[in-house]
């Protein structure tokens, strides 16, 4: 033989083994090609279930009858020496970190196909149907052989502790159209009950699946449900956070373990309290708030940014901001912008500690009209990946008493007979009892025998008052040749906390017009 030759005896020894090549060397030799060939590769089929390779080779014969004298000539068709084989997507659950869970046991992961009734593809449907293994595999039972560790190819598969710790993996069926390209399926990862974890939802979707020699391939994306990263190297971004996978049976699908109370990845890994040193207090008061940024993660935090939000009428104190981490001082920088404070530090919160931040406000009189509640938020970094966390809002509510200033304030006026058309009134210009003015809150209000009235305890802002002309018989609004705003029988004002304003209403009698 020569060196061709040799190499493709070394093939077919390799992937049929010699009984097989010894079978087909012989039908060659006496013609039956296509029958023999035919039986090699179901029987092959039959005992060899593992995946292998198939054969890409063809054979030309021909054929001369004795008795007809025909000759008969073809070239075989291609040989395929097994089935297609199923296809594994291999995976790992990991920590937030990338590190191992100290413990697998109860961890179940499952693979779902989605609800047909849901539009948007991300509610569970039923478990998808996949095809049983085994491991070892057992000769002419007509079930394929599996992989490790799901050697049965179970749906749901629940993790151990075994080496390769926190793996799984599930065999799609080509012959089921389960790699067809568009095909979606939902994995869900569920811990055990009474655990510090929660249910994660991943979507796969297949975008491409090829098959042929040594080049089974299933390229899938996959979908975070939750919004938590996928893989160990995923960005802080996690919305929509996608990751390729470019060969599932080597590159394998990280996820990461969403943590409920403590630890990994869960959506409390930093906490924010918001404290203050007096549940009431008036204006002119300074009142003293504490924020608490505490690390509940494995690791230690930094990038720390809490924002306050301060309510109606407190005022920053910029230079009483102080920060501290187990009683050591770190420095803290304050931005204000309006009533929005965010407070900065480069500092490390490690493991379990705590970061303190303190600060000022001083209530003014504006302070009455508000809630006087105040929410703050923190914004914080995994040191080991970048991966984010946040917290809040944090509330502290302070009760605001109007104390010895009050914020409310006075609307005086009066309604009188303007004989020079100033607007104004002097001596010998006499008041108009029994006036009627509407204030815009539905007030009614009448003057007294002197033209005099007064509204107490008003808000201070924008109030409007307008002039009944209808209780003033005989007489008319009277022109103003000083300020043309005021020839109207309405009158606007704006009162500060605390004030007084006036709101006069000048007026003529009739005749003097009917004179004219």
């Amino acid at each position: 033989m020569n060196r061709p030759q040799r190499q493709k005896r070394r093939y077919l020894e390799r992937y049929l083994g010699r009984k097989w090549l010894r079978r087909v060397t012989a039908t060659i030799l006496i013609g039956s090609v296509l029958h023999s060939f035919t039986g090699i590769t179901n029987a092959q089929q039959t005992e060899n279930k593992s995946a292998r390779p198939a054969i890409n080779n063809q054979a030309s014969y021909s054929y001369t009858d004795p008795a007809s004298k025909l000759k008969f000539q073809s070239t075989s068709s291609q040989l395929n020496a097994v089935s297609q084989p199923l296809l594994d997507p291999l995976g790992r659950i990991l920590g937030c970190g990338g590190e191992l869970l100290p413990d697998y046991t109860g961890f179940s992961v499952g693979l779902y196909e989605p609800n047909p009734n849901d539009p948007t593809g991300t509610e569970l449907g039923s478990l998808v149907s996949l095809t049983r293994t085994e491991l070892p595999d057992i000769q002419n039972n007509g079930v394929p052989g599996g992989i490790k560790p799901n050697i049965e190819n179970s749906n749901p598969y629940f993790l151990t502790n075994q080496e390769p710790r926190g793996t799984y993996n599930f065999l799609f069926d080509p012959n089921k159209g389960q790699i067809a390209p568009g095909k979606s399926y939902i994995l869900v990862v569920n811990p055990p009950r009474n655990s510090i974890y929660t249910q994660r939802r991943i979507k796969l979707q297949i975008i491409d699946s090829t098959g042929g020699i040594g080049n089974s391939v299933v390229r899938y994306t996959a979908t975070s449900l939750d919004g938590q990263p996928i893989t160990t190297t995923g960005g802080t971004n996690f919305t929509d956070t996608v990751a390729f996978v470019p060969n599932a049976e080597t590159v394998g699908l990280d996820l990461l373990a969403f943590q409920f109370t403590t630890g990994m990845c869960q959506p409390n890994q930093v906490q924010i309290i918001k404290s203050g040193d007096r549940a009431t207090a008036e204006p002119g008061d300074t009142a003293i708030y504490r924020l608490s940024v505490k690390n509940l993660s494995d690791v230690g935090l930094n990038g720390v940014v809490a924002t306050d939000n301060l309510p109606l009428g407190f005022n920053f104190v910029s230079k009483s901001v102080r920060g501290e981490i187990n009683g050591q001082a770190v420095n803290v920088t304050a931005e204000r912008q309006g009533s929005t404070i965010a407070f900065r530090t480069d500092a490390i919160v490690p493991r379990g500690l705590v970061l303190n931040i303190a600060y000022a406000a001083q209530l003014t009189s504006d302070a009455v009209r508000g809630n006087g509640r105040n929410t703050a938020i923190v914004n914080v970094k995994r040191v080991d990946n970048g991966f984010a966390a946040k917290d809040g809002p944090a509330i502290h509510e302070l009760k605001i008493r109007p104390g010895i200033t009050s914020d409310c304030g006075t609307i005086i006026g009066r309604v009188f007979v303007d004989k020079n058309f100033d607007g104004e009134q002097q001596s010998g210009e006499p008041g108009v009892p029994n006036a009627v003015i509407y204030m815009h809150d539905g007030n009614r209000i009448t003057t007294d025998p002197n033209g005099l009235y007064s509204v107490v305890n008003v808000l201070p802002g924008s109030h409007t008052g307008v002039l009944d002309l209808s209780s003033l018989p005989g007489y008319t609004l009277a022109p103003n040749t000083k300020f043309k705003e005021r020839n109207s029988q309405s009158r606007l004002v704006r009162l500060e906390p605390g004030g007084t304003v006036r709101m006069n209403f000048a007026v003529t009698p009739t005749f003097q017009e009917e004179g004219k």
